[in-house]
């Protein structure tokens, strides 16, 4: 009897310990991101953002669409279909991944992504729209 508890509290150990070297053997994943996007609630804001974010392409010297990136792994495409539209991609860093489609007129937008592995795709439809999206990952 005491030959059985004595083979039930090794095994109870042998099995905590196997456990407990399975859960060491798995890498961690501490990565993550935030973001937060700028959208004006109506048109007296979104004209006031499109201003800034067109003196911000001057101040710059960036044209009507721009993309501009630092780092290894990133991919960013801008497709604008409409007069009078900005837009721009910032990323600084590793592994990002942002698109930014525009229709319409008139339109801005700007992506900024720090950091890595980072993801953000916007649809901007219809005149006079504008916005901005300030992310970063570790």
């Amino acid at each position: 009897m005491a030959r059985t508890r004595l083979i039930n509290r090794l095994s109870v150990i042998l099995l905590a310990a196997a456990i407990g070297q399975g859960a060491v053997a798995i890498p961690a994943y501490a990565g993550g991101s935030f973001s937060f996007n700028l959208a004006p609630r109506n048109a007296d804001e979104a004209g006031l953002l499109s201003t800034g974010i067109r003196a911000y392409s001057l101040y710059r010297g960036l044209k009507s669409g721009e993309i501009r990136q630092l780092g290894r792994g990133n991919a960013a495409g801008l497709s604008q279909a409409g007069r009078g539209n900005f837009g721009y991609i910032r990323q600084r860093g590793d592994g990002h991944s942002a698109t930014l489609q525009q229709t319409g007129d008139d339109n801005a937008y700007a992506i900024f992504q720090y950091g890595r592995n980072t993801r953000t795709d916007v649809i901007q439809d219809g005149n006079g729209g504008s916005g901005a999206t300030f992310s970063y990952g570790w």
